[in-house]
């Protein structure tokens, strides 16, 4: 029993855009590269610089695997 509507196949060559894959990539980046820039100011004293860091290195793994979607994607054929 075959449904009447067209269903696309999502194949890694068309799931994204090439500039939305750059700026994805670059935004991640900048995150994981604050994330070690906040280590600069970590002092014994100032547990502050360590809170960023850890926020900011999770935010740059958390974004691309639960919000846009990737988590998911290793049983697809």
């Amino acid at each position: 029993m075959s449904s009447n509507t067209a269903k696309t196949q999502q194949t890694p060559q068309n799931e994204n855009s090439l500039g939305s894959t750059i700026i994805l990539f670059v935004v991640m980046m900048v995150l994981f590269g604050g994330s070690l820039y906040s280590l600069n100011f970590l002092t014994l004293g100032n547990p502050w610089p360590m809170v960023a860091c850890l926020v900011l290195f999770a935010a740059a793994f958390w974004i691309p695997q639960t919000i846009l979607g990737r988590s998911d994607s290793a049983g697809e054929n």
